[in-house]
């Protein structure tokens, strides 16, 4: 079983800048492709980004590409999004991700089989 626990949420002005973190229990947490995803009201769960187990592979949505940046650090079991030039639009709570182990990083909500609970990012205008 994984656990794993958002960080970083908050209220920021639109051009403003973010870093959530993620940080997962257990011993395989290299071996484990890890995504964000999004949610905002109304609105279904969305793929954000994603990295693989080495951190060599990264993917991301194209409404936050060249904005948003996906990086780990295995020593820390933890998973970052960093988060710049937000956009109202952006606001939505932000979801980590992680896969079973040795599977590829993926844009499929469907592929992850463990959540966090979720970090509220509100950006006003």
């Amino acid at each position: 079983q994984v656990q794993l626990v958002e960080s970083g949420g908050g209220l920021v002005q639109a051009g403003g800048s973010l870093r959530l973190s993620c940080a997962a229990s257990g011993r395989t947490f290299t071996s484990r492709a890890m995504g964000w995803f999004r949610q905002a009201p109304g609105k279904e769960r969305e793929f954000v980004a994603t990295i693989s187990g080495s951190g060599d592979r990264t993917y991301y949505a194209d409404s936050v590409k060249g904005r948003f940046t996906i990086s780990r650090d295995n020593a820390k079991n933890t998973v970052y999004l960093q988060m710049n030039s937000l956009k109202p639009e952006d606001t939505a709570v932000y979801y980590c991700a992680a896969r079973k182990t040795w599977y590829t990083a993926t844009y499929y909500l469907r592929d992850y089989d463990y959540w966090g609970q979720g970090t509220q990012v509100t950006v006003s205008s």
